[in-house]
C-alpha cells in the first residue's frame, strides 16, 4: 500500500476503539493514526540503516517553517490525524486541565511589578497587567512623576497567534527603547526602535535578525548592531544600522557554520562586544565606544580548547578563560593595547571545585557569580582587593546578579528563587555588605514552610553522586505512593537551576513530588560534569537519569509506575534514551520538543545546528566511531519491543531546531514496538516553533496539559 493509502485507512479507523482491555481507558482510548511505514535505505560511511519514517520530513521543510500552508498535503493530515487522537485521548482530563490552569492563576499576583531598576535619571521597570499575558516595559523619573510605557507587548501581540520579545532594552542616552520580536515562532526577529522624545514606533520587517543576544544599542545610541541569519538560519553577520534608519552596513561576517555570533556591551559602555563562541572554543571582538565605526579589534585569536569572556574594568580588560588546564575558570588581566594571550596577568587563581561563571564590574567594585560546592555564591571584590563572599543557606536555590546594573553604582543588585521561595530581590550595598529585599514576588495563598526542599545524590553505575533536588509538601509520607515527576535536560553544560515555578508548585499541591536530576551533560558540579555527558560519555547522562529514578524509588519517595519523566528539546534525549534503556521503570514520559532522531538529523549538514553542535554529539558524516556511538544511543534508533509506559511528545511545526518529524517519527516506531497497549500521543503546535508558547496562560496551558497527562498514566 502506498503511503496515500496507509493515511486513508488510518483516518478511516481513526474513531475505531482499541485498548478495549483497559478499565480506566476502554471508553476513551481510540485506535491511534497509522503511520505509513515506507522504508528509506541510507548508505553512511559504509553502514547502511533503514528508516522507515523518513517521508515525515517535508521535501519543502525550509520554507514551511516560515509558511506552513506550503507544507505537502498528506503531511499535513497526518499532523492533525495526531493532534485529533491526542485531543480524543487527553479529553477525559479536560476539567482536571482546568483546575490545574485555575490552581495557577490563583498564584499570580496583580503587583507582577519587577522592583525598578535605576539608570540616569530613571527608573526601568516591567510588569504585567492582571490578568493578561505579555510584558509592559515601562520607566519613571528616579525623582518621581508619571509612567512611560516603552514597549506594550500586549498591544502588539493583540489579534496574533504568536508573539516573542528578546534583547530588549533602552540606549545609554534614554531616548530609544530598542527590542527585537519574532511574529511567527520561527525564531526570526524583526526589530522595533521606540523613539522615546517623539514618540514614533519603526520597526524594521526584512532583517530576520537572530534574537538571542543578538541585537545592541551602542555606547553613544546613535547606532544599533544586530546579527543577520544566513540562508540556513544561522548567526552569521553583524550589521551597523543607524538607530533612526538609513541603509546599515557589515560590520564582522563568520564563515564558519560551526560557530555562534553574540553581541554586547561592557559594564561600563566601553566597548561594543561581539563574540564567536562554539563548545570547543572562543574568540571575542572589540569595538571602542568612542569609535563606533571603527573594525572591530580581535582579542585573541579562536582556537580549540581554550574559552575565554571578556570584560573591562579599571581601564583594563579582565578575562575570564580555562588556558592552561584551569577547567572551571580563573581570571586574568591584560592591556587593552595588548589583549592576546601572551599578555595576560594572572588576578584570581584557578581552584579546582570552584566554577567561574560571570562577571560583573561596577566602578568601585567587580562582582564575580560562581558555583563552590555545587551551590551559587556572589563573590565581591573592591578596588583594594578585598572579598566577600555572599551565599545562601537553603538546601537547593537559584541566585543571579541582575543584568544592566548602573556601572557607577554602590548596589548590587540580585534575584532569589528556590523551588519554595518565589522570586525576591536584594539589594546588597557593596561597602557595608548589607542587604535589604526589596521586592519580593507575590504568590498569592501561599506558604513556602508549607514545602521542604531537599538537595540528595544518586550513586550513578560508575559510582559518581548525581545530585538531585527534590520538592515536596511537608509531611509527605515517603512509603512509596507519593507520584513523583522526575525532571532532567543534561546538555551543552547547561545547569537545570533549583527555581520557583508555580506550575510545579500546582502539581506539588495536588499531591506529587517534583525532582531534577542534574545528570551529567550539565554543569551543576563544573565543567567535568559537562565533559562527562558529551559526545562518547553521553551514556552516562542517561545511566545516571535512571539512577536517580531508583534511589528515588528505593528511598520511598516514590515507587515504580508512580514515576513520570519529563525533559524538554536535549531533555527529550535524555528521557527518550532512558526510557529505551528502562521501560519498567515509568508510569509516563513527557518529551517536550524532544531532540530523539539524532543520527538522521546530526547528518543534515543544512540543519542550523548541526556544525555548531557536532563537538557535542560527533560528526557521523566524517567519523565513523560518532556514527556507530550515535547510532547505539539515538531514542529513534533504539526503539525495541517493550512494554513502553504512556508517552507524550509535542513539536512545533516552525521548529527548526527540533523539526516535527523528529518526535512524529520516534512516537511511530513507540507505537510499532510496545507491548503494553498503552497510547503513545503526540501534538502538534501548527503555528509554533522551539518556544511553544508565547505568554502566561499559553505556559500555564501547556503545564496543565502535561501535569493532566502525568495524571492519566498513572491510571493506564
Amino acid at each position: 500500500m502506498n503511503r496515500r493509502g496507509f493515511l486513508v485507512t488510518a483516518a478511516a479507523t481513526a474513531f475505531m476503539p482499541a485498548f478495549g482491555s483497559n478499565p480506566v481507558l476502554a471508553k476513551t482510548v481510540l485506535r491511534p493514526p497509522e503511520t505509513a511505514m515506507i522504508p528509506k535505505r541510507i548508505e553512511q560511511l559504509g553502514r547502511t540503516r533503514i528508516d522507515n519514517y523518513a517521508w515525515l520530513r517535508d521535501s519543502n521543510w525550509a520554507e514551511v517553517f516560515i509558511d506552513t500552508s506550503k507544507m505537502q498535503p498528506d503531511i499535513r493530515q497526518h499532523l492533525d490525524d495526531e493532534n485529533r487522537y491526542a485531543d480524543a485521548i487527553l479529553a477525559p482530563t479536560k476539567d482536571r486541565q482546568a483546575q490545574y490552569v485555575a490552581s495557577m492563576n490563583a498564584m499570580v499576583g496583580n503587583d507582577s511589578e519587577t522592583p525598578p531598576s535605576p539608570d540616569g535619571d530613571w527608573n526601568y521597570y516591567t510588569y504585567i497587567r492582571p490578568g493578561e499575558d505579555h510584558t509592559i516595559h515601562a520607566r519613571k523619573p528616579r525623582g518621581g512623576g508619571d509612567e512611560q510605557i516603552l514597549l506594550d507587548e500586549q498591544a502588539r501581540a493583540k489579534g496574533r497567534d504568536y508573539y516573542r520579545v528578546e534583547d530588549a532594552q533602552h540606549s545609554p542616552d534614554h531616548n530609544l527603547f530598542v527590542w527585537a520580536e519574532d511574529l511567527g515562532g520561527g525564531d526570526r526577529f524583526d526589530i522595533g526602535v521606540h523613539d522615546l522624545k517623539t514618540g514614533k514606533v519603526s520597526v524594521t520587517t526584512t532583517t530576520d535578525t537572530y534574537g538571542w543576544l543578538g541585537v545592541i544599542v551602542s555606547p553613544c545610541s546613535k547606532w544599533v548592531f544586530r546579527i543577520q541569519r544566513d540562508q540556513y538560519g544561522r548567526p552569521a553577520k553583524v550589521m551597523r544600522m543607524p538607530a533612526h534608519g538609513g541603509p546599515e552596513a557589515l560590520v564582522y561576517e563568520e564563515h564558519d557554520g560551526a560557530l555562534f555570533v553574540s553581541l554586547g556591551r561592557t559594564a561600563s559602555n566601553s566597548h561594543v562586544t561581539i563574540r564567536i563562541s562554539g563548545p570547543d572554543l572562543d574568540e571575542w571582538h572589540l569595538i571602542p565606544a568612542a569609535a563606533p565605526e571603527s573594525k572591530p579589534v580581535l582579542i585573541e585569536p579562536r582556537t580549540v580548547g581554550l574559552h575565554y569572556q571578556v570584560e573591562t574594568w579599571n581601564n583594563q580588560l579582565i578575562i575570564l578563560t580555562d588556558a592552561d588546564s584551569a577547567v572551571d575558570g580563573r581570571l586574568v588581566r591584560a592591556d587593552v593595547s595588548r589583549p592576546g594571550k601572551t599578555d595576560w596577568q594572572d588576578w584570581v587563581p584557578y581552584a579546582e571545585g570552584c566554577n567561574l561563571l560571570e562577571m560583573h564590574p561596577f566602578r568601585d567594585h567587580f562582582v564575580l557569580l560562581q558555583r563552590a560546592g555545587g551551590k551559587l555564591e556572589v563573590v565581591v571584590t573592591q578596588a583594594d582587593g578585598r572579598t566577600k563572599t555572599i551565599a545562601f543557606d537553603e538546601a537547593a536555590y537559584d541566585v543571579r546578579v541582575a543584568d544592566n546594573q548602573e556601572f557607577a553604582s554602590q548596589t548590587l543588585r540580585l534575584s532569589y528563587q528556590s523551588p519554595r521561595t518565589p522570586e525576591r530581590w536584594i539589594a546588597y550595598d557593596m561597602a557595608t555588605s548589607q542587604q535589604t529585599v526589596i521586592m519580593s514576588s507575590s504568590v498569592p495563598g501561599h506558604d513556602p514552610q508549607a514545602y521542604e526542599v531537599r538537595a540528595l545524590f544518586a550513586a550513578a553505575p560508575d559510582g559518581q553522586q548525581v545530585p538531585l533536588t527534590v520538592l515536596m509538601k511537608k509531611g509527605t509520607k515517603l512509603d512509596g505512593t507519593a507520584p513523583l515527576l522526575l525532571y532532567g535536560y543534561g546538555a551543552y553544560g547547561v545547569p537545570s537551576e533549583a527555581d520557583f515555578s508555580i506550575a510545579n508548585i500546582a502539581l506539588v499541591n495536588a499531591g506529587w513530588i517534583y525532582a531534577i536530576a542534574h545528570v551529567r551533560g550539565g554543569s551543576e558540579k563544573g565543567r567535568s560534569w559537562f565533559l562527562d555527558g558529551r559526545k562518547f560519555k553521553k551514556r552516562n547522562s542517561f545511566t545516571d537519569f535512571n539512577a536517580c529514578a531508583e534511589y528515588l524509588i528505593a528511598q520511598g519517595y516514590t515507587a515504580k509506575k508512580r514515576l513520570v519523566a519529563y525533559g524538554l528539546s536535549a531533555g527529550g534525549l535524555l528521557v527518550g534514551a532512558s526510557l529505551n534503556l528502562r521501560p519498567d521503570l515509568y508510569a509516563g514520559v513527557i518529551a517536550q520538543v524532544p531532540f530523539v532522531d539524532m543520527l538522521n538529523t546530526m547528518s543534515d549538514a543544512t540543519h542550523p545546528l548541526v556544525p555548531a553542535f557536532r563537538p557535542d554529539w560527533g560528526d557521523p558524516l566524517a567519523d565513523g566511531q560518532a556514527y556507530d556511538y550515535i547510532a547505539s544511543i539515538s531514542p529513534y534508533e533504539n526503539v525495541h519491543k517493550a512494554a513502553y509506559p504512556m508517552v507524550l511528545a509535542t513539536a512545533g511545526v516552525r521548529d527548526n531546531r527540533v523539526s516535527y518529524w523528529e518526535p512524529g517519527k520516534w512516537v511511530a516506531a513507540l507505537r510499532a514496538h510496545t507491548t503494553s497497549g498503552k497510547p503513545i500521543l503526540f501534538r502538534i503546535n501548527m503555528s509554533g516553533g522551539h518556544q511553544s508558547n508565547s505568554g502566561l496562560s499559553d505556559a500555564f496551558a501547556q503545564a496543565a496539559l502535561f501535569w493532566s497527562f502525568a495524571e492519566l498514566s498513572l491510571k493506564s
